[in-house]
């Protein structure tokens, strides 16, 4: 498939797309007129990409972890190492600290809504 249509069926922009490559995260193959094409492989692949960009992991870090991934069960190859089970749940734990975080703020919030309401 083409860049365009990848790009629409992952949700991305082929902006993101171009960058990925950049970033070693996705390949494509050139068709004889210059073209990007791609597997059907890649919108799993780019879903992926995204998700752990949302996680806040860096593009090095997806970098690293992509290649432990497989696309059929999801299951560690054996490429997985022990320090990047660690680094990745450090991310996880940062993460958990921040929905902490976000969730405290909101009842801050609902409590300053509640007492606004009551006055107003």
């Amino acid at each position: 498939m083409r860049i365009g249509e990848l790009a629409r069926r992952a949700g991305v922009s082929e902006r993101s797309l171009r960058y990925y490559e950049q970033q070693g995260l996705l390949r494509s193959e050139r068709t004889p007129g210059g073209h990007r094409a791609y597997g059907e492989w890649a919108v799993d692949r780019v879903i992926r990409i995204q998700a752990l960009y949302a996680a806040g992991l860096s593009s090095k870090k997806i970098a690293v972890l992509l290649p432990c991934m497989r696309d059929s069960d999801g299951g560690p190859t054996p490429i997985t190492t022990g320090e990047l089970v660690e680094e990745l749940t450090a991310e996880r734990d940062r993460i958990d600290r921040m929905i902490l975080d976000l969730v405290r703020s909101r009842e801050v919030l609902d409590e300053v809504i509640d007492a606004a309401t009551v006055t107003a």
